[in-house]
């Protein structure tokens, strides 16, 4: 009975280790679960990453038309021993080529030892016609390669899908013009792009510190004494040839006018390979100082024997008004005539004066006439304005010989020829105390 124990365990034991002893090539040991390539005779030395437009690291957007840019594809070792040697072709669809010109194989090498475990890259660069749509293409690289302590070199072609992906083009147009001073202006800024690639989830920072500018630029000072209402702005995503505005409100102290203003924007993106992009722009303005004039005194007087119509201007901004004219206008059915005065520049704070005489078209109407008195000029930009002022004139109480106004130059020229008339008369009969014709 022991006898017949002994030789049962004895069959149980080689029987299980039968397998072990005399296994074919190729039989593979494990549960029939097991991943090709971790238990059979050939393991595989190397394995495809990923293949994209740009360099080791560091992707690109690239666009139809583009010319000798650079096409890498990650790889990595995961055999059990170095390899060298590495080189490798690229094939890739009819709209790349080789930048030495169609039918010229496209080729690179890694003169750099891959070590077990660890990645390497291959860069190649390409010619992408203008022709090629944004998609998803499908490519093969032939690699070669040479594993440590093993003669003889390897060969494995791997096929991988890829991207054209377009790229994408920021710019900053101010849209609300020029900005004023000592005024709240509304600021309207547009971002566009004029790439083929969109821009997503955009974000805007306005960069209004000292770390934004220069410290010796002249524009910090001036940004620093402006006042904004907002500082960021998400505006999402921009696609392709298109545009999306933002708009705020900064008003612009009185120190600042006549001089440009740089407001430095710090815009945040992903692009078309999902990477976090951030590029810098500036939006620059002008600063026009205001020109702010009112009309006021407005009336009309007997000035040297002619109706004449007066008043004043106050400009009551910081800049002067250039070039400027008043003119005299008709309304309705007053006749008189349309007639303008050159003032010159209107001076912040310092009224100026006007002066317009009266003339009709034919027979001269007394009482209420209807009429416009128009100031026109320019800023320091040499944009024409004009301002309106509508009145209404009564010219039938006035008199050339007697006028209520107490310091009328006609009737101060009257009185002082009268006073001249008698001096002459007392002269000529030598009546004039001290003074006699012998004397004379």
């Amino acid at each position: 009975m022991k006898t017949l124990i002994i030789l049962f365990t004895i069959f149980l034991i080689s029987t299980s280790l039968t397998p072990l002893s005399f296994a074919y090539d190729g039989a593979r040991l494990g549960p029939a679960d097991v991943a090709e390539g971790v238990l059979r005779k050939q393991i595989l030395s190397v394995k495809f990453l990923d293949a994209y437009f740009g360099t080791d690291g560091s992707k690109i957007e690239v666009a139809p038309g583009d010319k000798n840019v650079p096409f890498t594809v990650i790889m990595s070792n995961v055999g059990t021993q170095d390899i060298t040697g590495i080189k490798g072709k690229l094939y890739l669809p009819a709209a790349y080529q080789s930048p030495s010109g169609r039918g010229v194989a496209i080729v690179a090498d890694n003169d750099s030892k891959a070590s077990a475990g660890n990645t390497f890259a291959l860069t190649f660069f390409v010619d992408v016609s203008s022709l090629a749509t944004i998609k998803d293409y499908s490519g093969t690289i032939d690699l070669s390669f040479s594993r440590l302590r093993e003669s003889g070199e390897r060969n494995e072609t791997f096929p991988f899908t890829f991207k054209l992906t377009g790229d994408s083009i920021v710019n900053l147009k101010p849209l609300s013009g020029a900005l004023t001073s000592i005024v709240n202006n509304l600021v309207v800024i547009e971002i566009s792009n004029a790439g083929t690639a969109p821009l997503n989830n955009v974000d805007i920072v306005l960069q209004n510190d000292l770390t934004s500018v220069s410290s010796s630029s002249k524009s910090i000072t001036n940004l620093e004494n402006v006042i904004f209402d907002q500082s960021n702005w998400d505006v999402g995503t921009i696609e392709p040839q298109s545009a999306a505005t933002f708009s705020f409100h900064a008003f612009i102290p009185e120190s600042i006018k006549n001089e440009p203003l740089h407001l430095p924007m710090s815009i945040t993106y992903y692009n078309a390979h999902g990477e976090k992009q951030t590029v810098k722009r500036v939006a620059d303005f002008y600063i026009n100082g205001l020109v702010d004039p009112s009309i006021y005194g407005v009336k009309v007087i007997d000035l040297s024997g002619k109706y004449t119509v007066i008043g004043e201007i106050l400009n009551e901004g910081n800049s002067d008004g250039l070039f400027g004219f008043v003119t005299l206008k008709p309304r309705g059915e007053s006749n008189i005539k349309e007639s303008t005065q050159y003032i010159d520049e209107i001076e912040p704070d310092s009224p100026v004066p006007f002066n317009i005489p009266i003339e009709y078209d034919g027979i001269s109407l007394s009482g209420k006439h209807d009429i416009t008195i128009e100031v026109t000029y320019k800023d320091s930009m040499r944009v024409e304005h004009s301002l309106s002022y509508d009145t209404t004139i009564d010219v039938s109480g006035l008199s050339l010989l007697d006028s209520n106004d107490e310091e009328s130059p006609v009737g101060s020229i009257i009185i002082i020829i009268i006073i001249l008339g008698i001096i002459g008369f007392l002269y000529k009969k030598g009546k004039l105390p001290m003074i006699s014709k012998k004397s004379a």
